[in-house]
């Protein structure tokens, strides 16, 4: 089956948000992981998602970050802009504003704490379809939104809106992303890491990777291999990688692990925001060691 969405197929990294020492963007550093991307064929950059530390950017940064990763993107890569919100108005001016900006995409969170109805979610969506023409992407992360987009609200969605193109499936449930890709002709890309290559087996075209900010290159080899036909391959690199995305995402609520890697690799992109804290002495110790296993220290 063609599906609507592969211009956002293969490697997508949810982009951290630099900030500086006061807490501050920094702008020079992001346009620094732009180009870092660019270079290591990332296809798809995702600035302001939950990596991106959206729910403690004002909506003045958000917009700059996407403004800015769009304009220093320059054609050489895609964007798919974090416009998602638990207001149907916001989300909307959101997704207006990145497509200002020159987004390829929206990336659009279901929305959270105020646990709508499946007839919500499936409002919600049509709102914003039809108030802006740029190709979305659900995104349905109950783990942190409370609640569950079901997969006939999502087919209902896709049908119901030409310009939905593809899922962000971070439910974990291999069942539902069946599900998804058996009723529907959506794009479905992984949300978890370590679930890129068994998603990928259902018929997933790629990841919205966290990993991908320090090791872009080898989460683009497994998902081309795969798609390649070279499973071992694939296999091989899924292993190599699982040890790494268990042992540094597991520490604690992602992005406070992947910006402390960052850090200790030379790439460093400040710390984050409250109510996000540091990791302690102790996680940075293991830390520590799961990236010298991996061979980046």
């Amino acid at each position: 089956m063609a599906r609507r969405g592969e211009m956002f197929a293969g490697l997508s990294v949810a982009l951290v948000t630099p900030m500086h020492s006061d807490g501050s963007l920094n702008e020079s550093m992001l346009r620094t992981l732009i180009d870092f991307h660019v270079e290591a064929g990332t296809d798809t950059l995702v600035p302001v998602g939950t990596t991106g530390e959206s729910p403690t950017l004002t909506h003045d940064e958000h917009e700059r970050v996407i403004a800015i990763t769009c304009e220093h993107a320059a054609g050489r890569i895609t964007v798919m802009a974090g416009t998602g919100s638990n207001s149907t108005a916001e989300a909307i001016r959101l997704t207006a504003s990145a497509k200002r900006a020159g987004a390829n995409g929206a990336l659009m969170v279901t929305p959270y704490y105020n646990k709508p109805t499946q007839e919500g979610f499936f409002q919600h969506y049509r709102a914003v379809a039809e108030h802006v023409d740029l190709p979305i992407v659900l995104y349905n992360i109950p783990g942190r939104t409370a609640k569950n987009m079901e997969p006939e609200t999502i087919c209902r969605v896709a049908d119901t809106c030409p310009s939905v193109v593809a899922i962000k499936e971070s439910t974990g449930l291999m069942d539902q992303a069946s599900q998804i890709l058996s009723a529907s002709d959506l794009t479905l890309l992984s949300g978890d890491d370590s679930l890129t290559l068994p998603l990928m087996a259902l018929g997933a075209s790629g990841v919205v990777s966290v990993a991908g900010n320090i090791v872009p290159k080898d989460v683009k080899a497994m998902v081309t291999a795969f798609k390649s036909g070279d499973v071992m391959t694939a296999q091989k690199l899924h292993h190599q990688l699982f040890p790494l995305c268990r042992d540094m995402l597991g520490l604690s609520t992602n992005p406070i692990p992947v910006k402390a890697a960052m850090k200790m690799i030379g790439m460093d992109c400040g710390e984050v925001r409250l109510p996000l804290t540091a990791l302690t002495d102790s996680q940075l110790a293991a830390l520590k060691t799961t990236l010298q296993r991996f061979g980046l220290l």
